[in-house]
């Protein structure tokens, strides 16, 4: 169960501070930075879902999940191989996370989680917005990265 004061349940302005990184390809990844509470209540969001959802995953899926590795992943393929398979399919969605549509993923958390208050904050983290120069920009598309509910 996941305790949260009203106080914050209540509050809007939970935007991120938008932090560019290069990334060695010379493409550029937007992070966004909570603040330390925001950071605190995301981590406690985490450790209660996570658990749920991971019931829920592929076996065969390695990305982004806590105990898995590349390293997992590659020995998985090659024990496919080793049973005859020929074909090994590795997708990398570029960008992926950049496009998700925040009303499709809240619903599919939705179907999971029932507690509507857990389900609206997890809203307002994916929609609080990024500071950028001091000024505060939308964000309706996508998933932040940076956070503790996000896959990074």
């Amino acid at each position: 169960m996941i305790y949260l004061s009203t106080e914050r349940k209540e509050e809007t302005d939970m935007e991120l501070l938008e932090q560019i990184l290069a990334k060695e390809n010379g493409q550029k990844r937007n992070l966004g930075i909570p603040t330390v509470m925001d950071r605190i209540i995301q981590q406690a969001i985490v450790q209660v879902i996570s658990p749920i959802f991971e019931e829920q995953f592929n076996d065969n899926s390695f990305g982004f999940r806590t105990g898995r590795s590349c390293e997992q992943a590659v020995i998985r393929a090659l024990e496919y191989l080793n049973d005859g398979y020929e074909w090994i399919v590795d997708i990398d969605l570029e960008k992926f996370f950049d496009t998700v549509n925040q009303d499709k993923l809240i619903t599919i958390i939705g179907k999971t989680i029932k507690d509507g208050d857990v389900v609206s904050l997890i809203r307002k983290y994916l929609s609080a917005g990024v500071m950028v120069n001091g000024v505060k920009k939308e964000t309706k598309v996508g998933t932040p990265q940076g956070g503790n509910l996000s896959h990074t």
